[in-house]
């Protein structure tokens, strides 16, 4: 009986380990096959051209109604969105199509929602 018992705790302890490390392995999450997805990460930027740079250096050039984000450079945030391709990510700025984006890897958000995590960076996202 004791034996079982271990067992199950052994198992227990692992399978949470497992989920604890799948759920905290990036911060960056994927629903739907819509490309929403939530990013947490360091901000940077101004006058309506802002990066998230995440833990890892991903960098993602954020679209649409930035406004609101103004407030919170140099802070770790959270932000919901669309994911966009590339050549996308450049076509609310004044820029040429991809510049932008490509710029800092490709990746582009369309905002949709931002909570702030920190008035200060933990994230690597802070060399800028």
């Amino acid at each position: 009986m004791r034996q079982i018992f271990l067992l199950l705790s052994i198992l227990l302890l692992g399978l949470s380990w497992a989920v604890a490390q799948d759920s905290t392995s990036g911060q960056t999450s994927r629903t739907g096959a819509g490309g929403q997805m939530t990013v947490e990460g360091c901000l940077s930027g101004s006058n309506g051209n802002f990066t998230l740079t995440d833990k890892n250096g991903m960098s993602y050039q954020l679209t649409g109604d930035t406004a609101k984000l103004t407030e919170h450079v140099g802070h770790e945030i959270k932000v919901t969105g669309t994911s966009e391709s590339a050549g996308a990510g450049a076509s609310g700025s004044t820029e040429p199509s991809g510049t932008a984006s490509s710029a800092s890897g490709g990746h582009a958000l369309q905002v949709t929602s931002v909570k702030h995590i920190s008035k200060s960076c933990k994230s690597g996202g802070m060399s800028h």
